[in-house]
């Protein structure tokens, strides 16, 4: 695997001024991670909530009016959760895939059924196959004063740098397949599609990068060549779902 030890600097170097902080950032090449790797992310059992007995926990009567009032309360928690987004939930529910939310730093999108989340360096998130080591998706972020990611140039021409270096090392050959703009919700996208030739595999990807809240949104995922066509359905919905919220 190719370690990008300064690809925050080429991040910076690439399209923006970043904060100071930004230079304690170490990326990995999300287009070659191997197996080992990875790690699980541990995960700790969430606290069930406990309600204090009242002062007339003896009378039955009283526990029972308890109980209706939080169920009632619940059921309208729910009611407004579905009221206030529906399109998240929707999501969530489609069929073969998972929905993730990050609320504190405002994306969310949806990936395969079966991939499991595990721990890379310089990553917020990533989630890959099991048994395809390529087969995977991950999302980074990095400060920047730009407000639009049409700042930084045409979808082309930002698509080639960040993949030449970024997502890909130096060793393996690049081809840009095609790159493209979109809107959604007032705010700008561009998405691409490109291949990433090493000696023993080609790996062929998807990403789609987005400015907002102060930062610069890349996410990326793909699958090994010979797996393309029966992916490439998948690969197209994870990164159609990628939506970024302000914060």
């Amino acid at each position: 695997m190719a370690l990008l030890k300064n690809s925050a600097a080429l991040y910076k170097g690439l399209f923006f001024n970043t904060s100071a902080s930004s230079n304690q950032l170490v990326l990995q090449c999300p287009a070659c991670f191997p197996v080992y790797y990875y790690r699980r992310r541990n995960y700790s059992p969430q606290a069930r909530a406990e309600v204090s007995p009242s002062a007339e926990q003896g009378c039955f009567l009283e526990r029972i009016r308890r109980r209706q009032v939080l169920s009632l309360g619940a059921m309208v928690a729910c009611i407004s959760l579905y009221q206030a987004n529906p399109a998240s939930l929707a999501a969530e529910v489609k069929k073969g895939f998972q929905f993730v939310s990050d609320k504190k730093d405002g994306y969310s999108f949806l990936y395969p059924f079966g991939w499991q989340e595990v721990v890379v360096q310089g990553q917020d998130k990533v989630f890959k196959d099991v048994i395809e080591p390529l087969e995977s998706v991950s999302i980074n972020m990095v400060p920047t004063s730009k407000q639009d990611v049409r700042e930084l140039g045409s979808p082309q021409e930002v698509a080639d740098a960040l993949i030449k270096r970024v997502l890909a090392p130096p060793s393996q050959k690049i081809k840009l397949v095609e790159a493209s703009e979109h809107d959604a919700d007032g705010k700008a996208y561009y998405t691409f599609e490109f291949t990433a030739q090493a000696p023993n595999f080609t790996r062929h990807a998807l990403g789609a990068i987005a400015i907002a809240n102060g930062k610069f949104y890349t996410l990326t995922t793909g699958a090994n060549e010979r797996r393309w066509e029966k992916m490439k359905d998948r690969l197209h919905t994870v990164v159609d779902s990628f939506k970024i919220d302000k914060l």
